[in-house]
């Protein structure tokens, strides 16, 4: 009887044990189902995480179609570094996507709306506000540079949460995760703030934040750190295979005041789409910030982030871009440099173009090409390379020179170019060839002129300049500067361009000179790097216009240049304005070239700015001087004759006519300057 009831108690315990496995089993598939659920409602265009993960993996260490050497190196540490960040990813976008649901984040009041263009004219309109800054006050890039805009534009109709108390990391630390893939800014796309949408306050922060930067620094921080970019390499880019022995590089990046976000995602790029071994360290020089998150707040970032190869190098007082730089030079340990921006992010396959062209020959500095993130909306546009640098002899601005496209079409996509100049603000150098060379000039101040002197000065004595096609790398181009330097950066420009202009460009400098007026201000001492010109034993300038800008219109050779004056009257000529077929007129000499400054050529000519001194039933007149400009000569007698003819420009009671010589004093003009002697006429 006993044994009988033992059983049956087993029995029961037997099945009820049963039960309860079969409900647990039953609900946890219901729960996982909900998971599933909630995951599709939430992001109904990823089906398959792992897959997406692959596909758009943000760390970019793997290189695209490699050799089999390539993948050998260091394959199964790869594989499992690989493995542990897309279960790492996966785990971390599922917990975000639950407590999406459940805690309401700081998401809540974001609003992505997809917009896909029809055509790429529509999606030019919708990209608009990619509008871009200057290189050194020249050209503006986005006219010479075609930017590609890419899917989709995100609106935000509510931006992201105030500047409180809190630090500025504590304020952002949202943007430390890998995004979403719809996420602000994923994949280049950009971020539209709707002011009308924005309280009062945030309004106030959003102005004061563009005001700091000369950016949309209210967008950028919306966007995570780690933002995934497309890989817009052409295919022979991408099929490209390089060394496994190339050389590592020191990359120096000079920061003054800037915006936390914007800053370490330059770094993030630097770092999550560049081969570990490839990077030797990564030099943040602080040129004297005063903003409180850029002291100990940053350093125990990158310390709490393991990011050990990052260092923080601060001056002891503002230097500027061009001394900055030299003191990353001095402490870095790389055998090569690479010079970045503070506000830049990386491509995919950047970096190993650039060290592998250095690694053939140590006299070769490379550029990337330079892509375009929108001061206004933080759209990253990647572009074919369209244009290399040149620039303007008259104003000593740079310029970008359109590659013409038959040119174009016989040159292999994934070979780089020869350019004549750089922009300066990205290239690679050898770290020995860049002591050799001299370094930068120290004499320029802050920036500006100095990637036309080193452009020069590479060229000139035995080295070379290219841009490679699969190098990408996108900046940030504001229309002003932000920061205050004491003094106009028209002076700083001035000081810089007539340094470079007095030890490169031999006779060719007066044209330059011309449009300043020959007030060259001081210049400082420039004896050492003469010196080191006769040092390198350096081509002329004239070499370097015949080899590399054989096409460039030089202006024609002066006799004369500066002010007329009339010796009678002491009044000036004065072209009462630019317009072409304006009646000159005799006033008062100002002293400041602009409409009264006129160059004398060798053909006879007295233009300015294209435009020349014309005779018409005498009359005088400024025209196109293609338009049978009246060609002159000037005499011993200081009388300004029509060519082969006895008429003379005259002033009588301050009106300009041609009239026949006679010898009178009012018929007699002074020059401000004799070119052929360089120095003044009187």
């Amino acid at each position: 009887m006993a044994k009988q009831l033992r059983t049956q108690i087993l029995g029961l315990v037997f099945l009820v044990s049963s039960v309860w496995l079969f409900v647990t089993l039953f609900l946890f598939d219901i729960e996982d189902e909900i998971n599933k659920t909630r995951l599709r409602k939430m992001y109904p265009n990823v089906v398959n995480f792992v897959n997406v993960i692959k596909k758009h993996e943000p760390f970019g260490n793997s290189r695209d179609k490699v050799t089999k050497s390539q993948n050998n190196r260091n394959s199964s540490n790869i594989k499992h570094q690989e493995d542990f960040k897309r279960k790492e990813i996966l785990q971390k976008w599922r917990e975000e996507l639950l407590l999406k649901e459940r805690k309401k984040e700081f998401v809540k009041d974001i609003k992505i709306k997809t917009d896909f263009s029809r055509t790429r004219e529509q999606q030019i309109k919708q990209s608009a506000n990619i509008e871009g800054g200057r290189l050194n006050n020249s050209d503006n890039l986005s006219q010479r540079i075609p930017v590609r805009p890419l899917a989709g534009r995100a609106t935000i109709k509510a931006a992201a949460p105030s500047v409180g108390r809190v630090s500025e990391r504590e304020r952002l630390r949202h943007l430390e995760r890998v995004a979403p893939l719809d996420a602000p800014g994923e994949f280049g796309r950009p971020v539209v703030i709707k002011m009308a949408d924005l309280s009062p306050e945030q309004q106030k922060l959003h102005d004061l934040l563009f005001k700091r930067n000369s950016f949309d620094q209210y967008a950028s921080d919306m966007i995570s750190l780690h933002r995934r970019l497309p890989d817009i390499r052409s295919d022979s880019c991408k099929q490209k295979t390089y060394s496994n022995n190339l050389p590592s590089t020191s990359i120096i990046i000079c920061f003054h005041n800037e915006a936390w976000s914007v800053l370490l995602r330059t770094v993030h790029s630097i770092l999550n789409r560049s081969p570990p071994d490839l990077i030797h360290e990564i030099l943040l020089v602080d040129d004297f910030s005063d903003l409180d998150f850029l002291k100990t707040e940053l350093d125990e970032y990158f310390a709490e982030n393991g990011m050990g190869k990052v260092r923080v190098i601060r001056t002891a007082r503002r230097e500027g871009l061009i001394r900055a730089r030299l003191l990353g030079y001095e402490k870095a340990t790389g055998k090569i440099l690479t010079f970045l921006d503070s506000h830049i992010e990386c491509f995919q396959g950047w970096l190993e173009p650039l060290l592998a062209r250095i690694a053939e020959n140590h006299t070769r500095v490379v550029a990337p090409v330079i892509d375009m993130i929108s001061d206004r909306t933080l759209a990253c546009g990647g572009a074919e390379i369209a244009a290399l640098g040149t620039f303007d002899i008259a104003n000593m601005g740079y310029k970008w020179l359109t590659i013409n496209k038959t040119e174009k079409a016989k040159h292999e996509p994934s070979e780089p170019w020869r350019t004549p100049t750089i922009a300066g603000g990205l290239f690679a150098i050898s770290r020995a060839y860049f002591t050799d060379m001299g370094t930068y000039d120290d004499g320029m101040d802050i920036w500006g002129g100095e990637n036309l002197e080193i452009s020069f000065r590479v060229w000139m004595c035995g080295g070379s300049l290219e841009i490679h096609p699969c190098s990408h790398v996108a900046h940030i181009f504001r229309s002003v500067s932000p920061y205050k330097w004491g003094k106009s950066f028209g002076e700083i420009l001035r000081k810089n361009s007539v340094r470079t202009a007095e030890v490169w460009m031999d006779e060719y400098k007066h044209i330059y000179y011309e449009r300043l007026n020959y007030n060259l201000g001081d210049y400082g001492d420039i004896s050492y790097r003469k010196d080191l010109r006769r040092r390198l034993r350096c081509k002329s300038f004239g070499w370097y216009l015949q080899t590399l800008l054989p096409s460039m219109e030089i202006p024609e050779k002066n006799l004369y240049s500066g002010e007329v004056r009339n010796m009678e009257s002491g009044l000036c000529l004065d072209t009462m304005g630019t317009t072409s077929g304006n009646r000159v007129q005799a006033i008062p000499c100002h002293h400041l070239g602009g409409n009264q400054f006129f160059r004398f050529t060798v053909s006879g000519l007295i233009e300015r700015d294209s435009a020349c001194l014309t005779n018409q039933k005498g009359a005088l007149y400024y025209v196109l001087c293609k338009n049978n400009a009246t060609k002159w000569e000037y005499t011993e007698q200081s009388e300004i004759r029509v060519l082969h003819s006895k008429s003379c420009l005259s002033l009588n009671h301050n009106t300009l006519s041609v009239l026949p010589c006679v010898g009178l004093v009012s018929q007699k003009w002074a020059w401000s300057r004799k070119i052929e002697e360089n120095a003044p006429v009187q």
